[in-house]
């Protein structure tokens, strides 16, 4: 597989800070493949054939899934795993849990290692994870220790300058959404009267008190108020509502249904098998609305989400784009057929958009997409390195204020700058007619294509031994994206060559065999445009079965909701 341009450089600007520095963290959102960048970070320092690296990691599935990707990245390296069921240091590369490894008998069985991985790095100065890196820089003070994470910033407000002493790279959730990875939010701050009263909640040691938050929202007038903004605005939407306490959840599922709407309610006092159960009447079932208190915040994507409901402020900027997260992943038109989405929508009838401001507040791109080094200042509190575009220390929390016009609406549309796909492929894109709806990139091994075709784009991916299938719907940029990751997923480095001389030649005798007639005598096609008419040539038939039966099944679903 390759790696996406954005995921590369991270990859380069973390190598690079680690062997300055000798320690780095990187931070990157849901969405951007944290999993693949850390592979790569360590695959590229386990060159040597006796180098040994630990990626630690606190939930078993974490552990699985971070093994099986890595392998993928790097599939000559051997792998072992240090947890409760399987202790092993035999890999170039151990998977360990934090919880076995930190134990005292287990840190001195650990081999002197060269470099250790953190993966969720928020957790880095836990008394567990201490353990563990205090261990390994003891057995070799040269050891290299890396972070990745989504949110540095954590709950209890604690810095993560005593184990990084620098941010090596950042990746937005706005270049995420220009790079068609995520959808936009589309934010509503919708006041019901509670505003001046919110803004005067005491905190507490890690968050607002939500039992005086509780007290303001948990009103019947407010919740009416609450569903009638839901029905105007997101009545065909998937929902997750984020409540302040259990009592308030429970009224406003309550609502919901007594509206006719299903609504199911989840919070942590629910066993696990009445949680699992109300989720997949949510997921796989008629329940429209799932109501939570803290527990759907971090770790849980059902992608055909498109509405979040803000019923509760947040202290923490991570948890307000953690719960906004729930909502911003695309969706896979072969896993969830029918469903479109293009875009989420928020209502907040707290605060938390107005305290922290819109996403793009953080959006900068001066730095993040252009070759070499990135540009980064020194915090002044804690003299930490970190990107020139950060706003928010992640190592003390220092907070550089803007100077952009105070009086602007940082709640309105989404501002990126416009990044053009085309270009930071990895691969060629052929405009296949010159009318700019259909292009198509081919490697050795899978072509992928975007079409617009009945109003609407749909990416299309397929190739030797790879059966051809749907790969997104709606936006282009979308498209695009799911079309690229699909050639960087089944090509390697060898078969990305959109700047090798031999593309611009004539096309082959045998290629000019299989094309129409009149494209025979197209003196300017080169063989790479050849390529990827008879790409499309040979897959028409079933380009154009697998859209029409997505129109089909959208129509099927419409049906359906009216």
């Amino acid at each position: 597989m390759i790696l996406r341009p954005r995921q590369t450089m991270l990859v380069q600007r973390t190598l690079l800070a680690l062997g300055k520095h000798g320690n780095t963290l990187a931070v990157a959102p849901t969405g951007s493949g944290k999993t693949i960048m850390l592979s790569a970070v360590a695959g590229s320092l386990l060159a040597e054939p006796d180098a040994k690296a630990c990626i630690l990691a606190h939930r078993t599935e974490l552990t699985g899934q971070n093994r099986a990707k890595f392998e993928r990245v790097n599939p000559g390296l051997k792998t072992s795993v240090y947890d409760a069921n399987e202790k092993s240091w035999d890999g170039h590369a151990t998977f360990a849990m934090v919880q076995t490894l930190s134990r005292k008998a287990n840190l001195n069985q650990m081999p002197t290692l060269d470099l250790l991985v953190i993966d969720e790095a928020h957790h880095a100065v836990s008394p567990s994870y201490r353990e563990v890196i205090d261990q390994v820089l003891v057995k070799n003070p040269k050891a290299a220790i890396c972070g990745l994470t989504a949110t540095p910033n954590r709950g209890d407000g604690k810095g993560l300058r005593e184990v990084f002493s620098n941010l090596a790279d950042q990746i937005t959730l706005g270049e995420m959404i220009a790079s068609g990875h995520l959808v936009p939010p589309r934010t509503y701050v919708i006041d019901v009267g509670t505003q001046e009263a919110l803004s005067k909640v005491r905190r507490t040691a890690i968050d607002f008190d939500m039992n005086e938050v509780a007290s303001i929202l948990n009103k019947t007038l407010i919740t009416d108020s609450v569903i009638s903004n839901w029905k105007a605005k997101a009545i065909d939407r998937k929902t997750i509502v984020f409540c302040s306490t259990v009592e308030h959840a429970t009224d406003v599922c309550s609502a919901f249904n007594q509206a006719g709407v299903h609504a199911v309610l989840i919070h942590g006092e629910l066993l696990d098998a009445e949680r699992k159960q109300r989720l997949a009447a949510f997921e796989n079932g008629d329940a429209q609305v799932v109501v939570n208190v803290a527990v759907l915040t971090e770790g849980y994507d059902y992608t055909p989400t498109s509405c979040v409901v803000l019923l509760r402020p947040s202290s923490y900027k991570s948890t307000f784009i953690q719960m906004v997260g729930r909502g911003l992943r695309t969706v896979d038109p072969h896993e969830f057929p029918g469903v479109l989405k293009s875009d989420c929508i928020v209502l907040d009838f707290g605060t938390a958009s107005l305290m922290h401001g819109a996403l793009e507040q953080e959006v900068n791109f001066d730095g993040h997409n252009r070759d070499g080094d990135a540009p980064t200042k020194d915090c002044p509190e804690c003299g930490a390195i970190v990107p020139l575009s950060v706003r928010a220390c992640p190592f003390c929390d220092h907070v550089w204020e803007r100077l952009e016009n105070p009086d602007c609406d940082v709640l309105d549309k989404f501002i990126m700058s416009e990044i053009d796909l085309l270009s930071s492929s990895n691969f060629r894109w052929c405009d296949l007619f010159g009318s700019d709806d259909a292009l198509m990139a081919t490697g050795f091994n899978a072509w992928g294509g975007i079409f617009f075709m009945n109003a609407r784009w749909h990416a299309i991916g397929g190739g030797k031994g790879l059966n051809t299938r749907l790969l997104a719907i709606g936006e282009r940029t979308i498209c695009m994206a799911n079309a690229n990751d699909w050639l960087n997923d089944n090509e390697s480095e060898d078969s990305a060559y959109k700047t090798r001389r031999w593309l611009n030649e004539a096309p082959t005798p045998k290629q000019l065999q299989y094309l129409p007639a009149e494209l025979r005598t197209d003196f300017g096609l080169t063989r790479y445009q050849a390529s990827a008419l008879l790409s499309f040539r040979f897959n028409r038939h079933a380009i154009v079965r697998l859209v029409n039966a997505a129109n089909d099944a959208q129509s099927h679903q419409s049906m359906e909701a009216a």
